[in-house]
């Protein structure tokens, strides 16, 4: 399932039945807890782990208190409508404490480094970094081979609904802590220097930088040299 319009997101979180996901251990004397369609439950007799939606678990064990010897919960949201994205089958690499909300497309050897948060919507493309603590906001697409410098920001857009999302395209660099605000479009092969905040489009193959971001030169030989990317950074062999 893909949501790609602001008016799709923002229907599917109206409608989605809002869950908090817990994990529950308990130790206990002698009780007999079941799985159901809302939790799953692992153990037996004298200690259990419970997961699933916290009121429903809450609700379950209510009359089974005085059977509870100990208990601790994990939880990390609160009345939460879109669920983590499950990447276990992608062929990217997707490194510890990566925060990446469900309905987002992650391409063939992404890098997706730690820290870095990527909303619902957003698109990733093949052979594209995602640095340390960077963030891409809903629905920000990045093509193929961009490298997004650590904590830089691409402003997401769902309100109002008829903005335009940021686009980068194929082949571009952005500096660290660079800001990218909503609905610029950045040309294939432009560099963004670090910490530049870039208002408006960006023409392929041009080096923009401060704040608001101006264009410095076209992107040359030297450019090239000192933005180039590293294949044995996406390889997955």
């Amino acid at each position: 399932m893909k949501l790609n319009s602001a008016k799709e997101i923002a229907n599917f979180i109206k409608t989605a039945k809002k869950v908090t996901p817990v994990k529950v251990y308990l130790n206990c004397d002698n009780l007999n807890l079941k799985s159901c369609d809302e939790f799953k439950v692992f153990g037996s007799e004298n200690s259990f782990t419970i997961i699933g939606d916290y009121e429903p678990i809450m609700n379950y064990l209510e009359d089974k208190k005085e059977k509870i010897t100990d208990m601790h919960i994990e939880y990390d949201r609160r009345n939460s409508a879109i669920p983590l994205y499950n990447f276990l089958h992608d062929s990217a690499r997707i490194e510890p404490g990566a925060f990446i909300r469900d309905f987002v497309t992650i391409e063939k050897n992404a890098v997706v480094m730690m820290g870095a948060v990527i909303n619902v919507g957003a698109v990733i493309g093949e052979g594209t970094m995602v640095d340390m603590n960077a963030v891409i906001g809903a629905r920000g697409t990045l093509g193929k081979n961009v490298h997004l410098g650590a904590g830089a920001v691409v402003a997401g857009v769902l309100e109002p609904p008829s903005a335009t999302p940021v686009i980068i395209e194929d082949d571009v660099m952005i500096g660290a802590n660079a800001v990218i605000l909503e609905g610029v479009r950045i040309g294939k092969g432009a560099v963004v220097a670090a910490g530049s905040v870039v208002t408006k489009d960006v023409e392929p193959n041009t080096v923009v930088a401060g704040s608001p971001a101006k264009v410095v030169k076209m992107k040359d030989e030297k450019t090239s040299d000192k933005t180039q990317i590293l294949e044995e950074l996406r390889s997955l062999d």
